[in-house]
């Protein structure tokens, strides 16, 4: 069985080497969706039981983890040294420092690497992550899946 849940939050970012608008600093409206596989819960009388996780849980740890800390920020690549420089000079200015350029697809490969350890199986129904998806508009998204 397959579980999904979606996040939103908004971020800025650029492309630095981008031929075309993205490579000035803009934000965008993101989304996310954490896919989820597993057994549905069986054990009579547990409060997960007929799901695969309770939907507040995986929204709870997606926050924690992901939603919350690029939320508000700017992604910045940490080679990207004209906006890393002039964010730095910004006293608290919420900056979240990227080792890739914070493109849809790095973002979502990323934001599967730190949330794949962070959905155990603390059920023994199988749950493992398969798929983060992010939004960078609603037209456009990037897949990060298992292999």
């Amino acid at each position: 069985m397959f579980i999904t849940r979606r996040l939103e939050f908004d971020a800025g970012h650029r492309i630095p080497n981008h031929n075309s608008q993205c490579k000035h600093l803009h934000g965008h409206r993101y989304a996310i969706e954490i896919t989820l596989s597993g057994n549905i819960i069986t054990t009579e009388g547990q409060s997960e039981q007929g799901m695969v996780m309770d939907f507040s849980d995986v929204k709870r740890i997606a926050k924690e983890k992901v939603v919350d800390e690029w939320d508000h920020a700017f992604l910045v690549y940490r080679g990207d040294h004209m906006v890393s420089d002039f964010l730095a000079s910004m006293p608290g200015h919420k900056t979240v420092v990227l080792d890739v350029i914070p493109t849809a697809e790095n973002l979502a490969q990323t934001a599967f690497g730190i949330l794949n350890g962070a959905y155990r199986d603390v059920y023994g129904n199988n749950l493992r992550l398969e798929r983060v998806r992010i939004y960078e508009t609603p037209n456009n998204w990037a897949d990060c899946v298992r292999s």
